[in-house]
């Protein structure tokens, strides 16, 4: 079977785009659906089977409809959009691409770039309190504070709180010079390197000299009402159970919640009990809770991070199972074999 797409002289530029540099993306559509593609007298052709060739043209009506609307088309798009046209998925990236959440300091659009991160966005939109979980790299973090950081510039709220607990990952850092804030800051790095790409540096240092913007440790919140506040907990995963209560119980009124979290990356001591683990039981039926749960798939930084991320829950995913059955196995990755110990 043969498909086509007529293409005019205005849309040369968004088809060099979809392509790629020496035809990498469109190789890569090809394979997925072995199909294809080529010009001929201005028109694009594909050919293959009815279903790869329905398949390989949805992705690339979609790619191009990106590069229409400004985006550059690299790997991650590609792939995302061959995974929704594999599932035969009746949502479209272009369509979450149309949401705007806010600009960088640089003008670079903030927005949702996977189904799952829509869905994360619309859910602290209708919710009081969120919960997102998911692997390093989804955007739980970044588009939480998109989402303060807009509702505070639009007055929704009278200040933004950004917490985390201070606890290292697997490493010690010793005693740590300076005053308190110095010592602390190194944990919440993360949370200011966001703040100054979203709102920039001297707007953050003037409204953090107001009291308007506060980033703190988790600590910090244990006896206060945080009331007409955008607070997002950070790495939630690092919580004790009592953490987690002492936290949710200081929301007041008119304030909105988010808090985000990988269960993968528990830096507690062996055998303690995650405070994000527990919430997630006990709250999870509240109407006014939600609980986003994002995956590989909405991993939005380089491709080679999502790889990590599908390598390593494939690799938990055969120790819970073999830990189940009482048996030890040598994981040696997806294509290598696997020498189970009784």
């Amino acid at each position: 079977m043969t498909g086509t797409r007529e293409i005019d002289k205005t849309d040369n530029i968004h088809i060099q785009k979809v392509f790629g540099s020496l035809d990498k993306n469109v190789r890569m559509v090809e394979e997925r659906f072995d199909v294809s593609v080529f010009f001929k007298n201005g028109t694009l052709n594909v050919e293959g089977s009815e279903e790869g060739v329905k398949k390989a043209l949805r992705v690339i009506d979609e790619l191009m409809c990106l590069s229409r609307n400004g985006n550059d088309i690299g790997e991650q798009k590609v792939t995302y959009t061959m995974d929704l046209a594999d599932e035969s998925s009746e949502r479209s990236l272009s369509d979450i691409d149309r949401e705007i959440i806010c600009h960088t300091v640089q003008g670079k659009p903030v927005k949702p770039k996977t189904t799952g991160q829509k869905d994360y966005t619309d859910a602290i939109r209708e919710k009081m309190i969120v919960f997102g979980i998911g692997p390093a790299g989804t955007g739980k973090t970044y588009l939480a504070m998109a989402m303060a950081i807009t509702a505070f510039k639009n007055d929704e709220v009278s200040r933004i709180i950004l917490t985390r607990p201070a606890i290292e990952a697997g490493e010690k850092l010793g005693f740590l010079p300076g005053d308190l804030q110095s010592k602390v800051d190194p944990y919440l790095r993360p949370l200011y390197d966001a703040l100054y790409q979203i709102m920039g540096a001297e707007s953050f240092i003037k409204n953090s000299e107001k009291g308007l913007i506060e980033v703190a440790p988790l600590a910090y919140m244990r006896g206060r009402t945080l009331d007409n506040a955008y607070i997002i907990l950070d790495e939630a995963q690092n919580t004790t159970p009592a953490q987690m209560k002492m936290f949710l119980t200081r929301i007041g009124f008119g304030s909105k919640v988010v808090i985000t979290g990988d269960k993968t990356q528990k830096d507690l001591a062996e055998g303690a009990q995650s405070g994000l683990d527990v919430a997630e039981r006990v709250l999870k039926k509240i109407p006014d809770i939600g609980f986003i749960y994002l995956t590989s798939k909405d991993v939005v930084r380089h491709p080679l991070v999502q790889k990590i991320v599908k390598a390593y829950e494939e690799y938990d995913k055969i120790k819970e199972k073999n830990t189940k059955h009482g048996r030890k196995q040598q994981y040696t990755g997806k294509h290598g074999q696997q020498e189970n110990k009784g």
